[in-house]
């Protein structure tokens, strides 16, 4: 039956994770050689950068080295900033690693944009090679793109675990009919089968100078996606991916391989890939070219997919604001909808099809973010390795950063050429990371709170001398030992005080899954504290957890906090606190018990 299982795992692997990768060969040698002529010679060294840049930075960084960290199999970057942060011993190398992480998650969504726009543009432009569509306009195209687009991102609302079972086998299809075009076309020129000698890597960034540096600006097109090898694994499991990713790798390897012999005996090729099938077989071309689509659709699917599961990582580990989250599957826990992020992706995708019109306009802009990110990574592992003495791991994970870094320079070439494009997006979400987070370390030094002794004295008073409400009253908190400002303002000023009071405060544990509560302290007659533990991946249903524990409230009080400002940062931070839900309805806690006790701030 495991075997079975596993079976499963590596399918599913295939349409959740591989399709950003798995894609590229779509439109990667196609733009390397907008930059430089396909000479033999260039050809085949194009290919071994190829080749062990999928080597270097996709198995060696991602397989190899970033899945072999974290506790459970989750991954990204804020869970190596969480393995990062208890090893450090100073706050200055805390609030860097921090910083550096907050760049690496806005990297990663600035990409996430540009992902569904080239991936899906360029499969609509293989329309071009059907004969009675190769004087099709650009704008038709971009059309195309942008509905296909909308209907994507129309349907996250529904949940789409109904059609994922699909995404897989799909997936399976695509990477066996592109490796079976490779090894077609390696029959005709087996010279190319020289390009995995790292030999023609290294002389053609000799031989080419400053322009073969540049080159490797869009070699990196090849590894975009890498990434989500490792940023799924939460949701999948360590050991499905890698068996994957080996079925993959062999698949590109050869399509690689396959498109650079095409190329070497049609130098004056224009979409490789597409006119490299429509050669082979002419009669399946159109089958083909819908099968690509769908490829790029499903691609786009793993990029949105992982956008709500960073973008929940971020809220349950207080880096972003809380968004209403819609479970879109009762059974399976990891799969969430976040309106909010849904909508504007597809704003920006539309934006970035609109601005750029060509696949090849937008391969200029696209690869920066990803550097970027890989770059990140590459550096918070290292310092993992390091710390934890693994020195061989630390010293591999060195020189593979360093390469990161070489590949995050050559897309600075980029930057006045769209690449900027990413940068701003990235920027956006950066700043408003900083925002968020400031802002609540701001608000959480101006709340005036109760120590516990003093609270507790207080209360004692009260319960002893006060008639008292029937029934359970539900206050939340962060910590025990200062009582927030409302909860006195409700029973010191307002004089409600009910049989039973009980202080409920969620703790976020170090580790990313699993759920443990319990009642932890009586500090006095009628007050109880009671503790969430919960991991920062993990969902949490406190009505549900409330219930099992014998719990039935009859009011929940909570704090509201009207910010007063005149500081334009902070007035930032104040609309994005009213527009964000409150804690209790991010919780979903029944409307009819909730009391909101609003207080002022200024700021």
């Amino acid at each position: 039956m495991s075997g079975n299982h596993n079976f499963r795992g590596v399918i599913n692997s295939m349409g959740l994770v591989f399709g950003d990768i798995g894609t590229s060969p779509i439109y990667t040698l196609t733009v390397i050689f907008l930059l430089t002529r396909p000479t033999e010679a260039h050809v085949i060294g194009v290919l071994s950068l190829i080749i062990w840049t999928l080597i270097i930075l996709v198995t060696m960084e991602y397989a190899w080295l970033a899945m072999s960290l974290g506790k459970k199999g989750e991954g990204g970057t804020i869970v190596l900033k969480e393995l990062l942060l208890p090893l450090l011993k100073s706050g200055r190398s805390v609030a860097f690693v921090t910083l550096l992480a907050y760049i690496g998650t806005s990297f990663l969504m600035g990409d996430g944009v540009i992902t569904p726009a080239i991936s899906i543009l360029s499969a609509v432009e293989g329309l071009r090679i059907i004969p009675e569509f190769e004087d099709i306009g650009q704008g038709v195209i971009v059309l195309i793109a942008g509905a296909i687009a909308i209907a994507l991102f129309s349907i996250q609302s529904k949940g789409i675990e109904k059609i994922t079972w699909v995404f897989g086998p799909i997936m399976v299809l695509w990477f066996a009919v592109i490796a079976f075009s490779g090894i077609a076309s390696i029959f005709y020129t087996p010279a190319v089968l020289k390009a995995i000698n790292p030999y023609y890597a290294i002389s053609f960034l000799l031989d080419n100078g400053i322009t073969g540096f540049f080159v490797l600006s869009e070699v990196i097109l090849c590894a975009t996606g890498g990434e989500a090898l490792y940023a799924d694994m939460g949701h999948l499991g360590r050991e499905p991916i890698l068996k994957a990713w080996r079925f993959v790798f062999i698949a590109l390897l050869l399509n690689y391989l396959g498109q650079g012999a095409f190329l070497i005996r049609n130098p004056d090729s224009r979409n490789v890939l597409f006119e490299m099938v429509n050669q082979q077989a002419h009669l399946i071309y159109i089958p083909f070219l819908i099968l690509s689509i769908i490829a790029t659709i499903i691609a786009s699917q793993a990029m949105i997919s992982g956008m709500f599961s960073i973008v929940y990582q971020g809220i349950t580990t207080r880096v972003m604001p809380m968004l209403k989250i819609d479970y879109t599957s009762g059974v399976l826990k990891s799969q969430i909808y976040i309106s909010a992020v849904n909508w504007m992706l597809l704003i920006a995708v539309l934006f970035m099809m609109l601005l750029f019109k060509e696949s090849s306009n937008l391969a200029a802009a696209y690869g920066l973010a990803v550097t970027g990110t890989m770059s990140i990574t590459g550096i918070l592992m290292t310092s993992i390795f390091y710390y934890r003495k693994h020195m061989t791991k630390a010293a591999i994970s060195l020189f593979i950063t360093f390469i990161d870094i070489v590949f995050l320079l050559s897309n600075s070439y980029k930057i006045p050429h769209g690449g900027y494009w990413s940068i701003i997006i990235a920027l956006f979400i950066f700043s408003l990371i900083i925002i968020y987070t400031s802002g609540q370390k701001r608000l959480y030094s101006l709340m005036k709170l109760m120590k516990a002794e003093d609270f507790l004295e207080k209360y004692n008073r009260l319960y002893v001398t006060q008639n008292k409400i029937k029934g359970t009253a539900l206050f939340f908190t962060r910590d025990i030992t200062r009582v927030p400002q409302y909860i006195s303002h409700v029973m010191f000023k307002n004089n409600i005080i009910y049989e039973n009071n009980i202080f409920i405060s969620i703790i976020k544990s170090d580790s990313p899954f699993g759920v443990e509560s319990s009642f932890t302290a009586e500090p006095a007659k009628g007050l109880k504290v009671f503790e969430i533990r919960a991991g920062y991946m993990e969902i949490v249903d406190v009505e549900q957890i409330l219930k099992d524990q014998g719990i039935y409230e009859k009011t929940i009080f909570y704090g509201v906090e009207d910010i007063f400002t005149s500081n334009i940062v902070w007035r930032i931070f104040s609309v994005i606190k009213k527009l964000s839900p409150s804690f209790v309805q991010f919780y979903r806690l029944p409307t009819d018990e909730l009391h909101g006790v609003m207080t002022r701030f200024e700021m």
